[in-house]
């Protein structure tokens, strides 16, 4: 049997500022979220991308294209009713953060980490004041309990939006300095994403591509570069 999707019962949807926002009305009803909650957004450009997804719905309403109203419903649903534990969760990755941890062979490795992961962090250093020592191998070692806190208090300090964005930069780059210097323009999306997988890229160079994982990859990679464009938009 076939799943039951949704009918599209609309003509129009349209973007439309309202109290204390914008939200997306179709034929001028105001969209809820699937916990029944106004879809109050930030911003015109938010709602005028929603508003896009709406229309773009032929005969079934399909969630999967449907990226700006989702990332928006987790960030009304899911964030605004646990902000402290996003947020934690994310400065988390701080302490154990993918761009710190490094090979200790072969050099062409160890090279290629220094030339790509440097300078996102002396970024960090200068940008977030936060700075991160770097290890050889995966045993962790914890860092400056101090650097640590001001990052921590950066990622609280995003609204939900923010937050429901930031969550995708830093869980699919595995970096909490990655996830910043995404949202805070560092270099562009696709440039982060790319030192984000410089491990697997090189695993790839040294065995061969495997499809699956090939696929995945872009999967994520789509992913946190529509992160970085509801961020943008917050």
């Amino acid at each position: 049997m076939s799943e039951w999707k949704q009918k599209r019962f609309w003509k129009e949807a349209s973007a439309v500022e309202v109290e204390g926002g914008f939200t997306v009305q179709l034929d001028g009803r105001g969209v809820k979220t699937p916990a029944k909650v106004a879809l109050l957004l930030p911003s015109l450009a938010m709602a005028e991308a929603i508003a896009a997804e709406w229309d773009a719905q032929v005969e079934g309403i399909n969630p999967e294209t449907m990226p700006y109203t989702r990332s928006a419903n987790a960030a009304i649903d899911k964030v605004a009713n646990q902000h402290a534990e996003v947020a934690d969760m994310l400065a988390d990755y701080g302490d154990s953060d993918l761009l710190c941890y490094r090979a200790d062979s072969p050099q062409e490795l160890v090279a290629r980490q220094t030339e790509q992961w440097d300078p996102a962090l002396n970024w960090a250093r200068e940008a977030l004041g936060a700075a991160l020592e770097t290890r050889q191998g995966l045993l962790h070692a914890g860092q400056d309990p101090a650097v640590l806190a001001r990052l921590r208090q950066a990622v609280h300090d995003l609204d939900n939006f923010q937050l429901a964005a930031f969550h995708d930069l830093v869980s699919m780059s595995g970096s909490l300095v990655l996830g910043f210097a995404a949202a805070k323009n560092w270099r562009t999306a696709d440039d982060i994403w790319q030192i984000s997988r410089l491990d697997e890229t090189w695993q790839e160079e040294q065995w061969g591509v495997d499809d699956e994982a090939q696929q995945t990859a872009e999967l994520k990679r789509t992913a946190f570069l529509h992160a970085k464009s509801f961020y943008d938009i917050c």
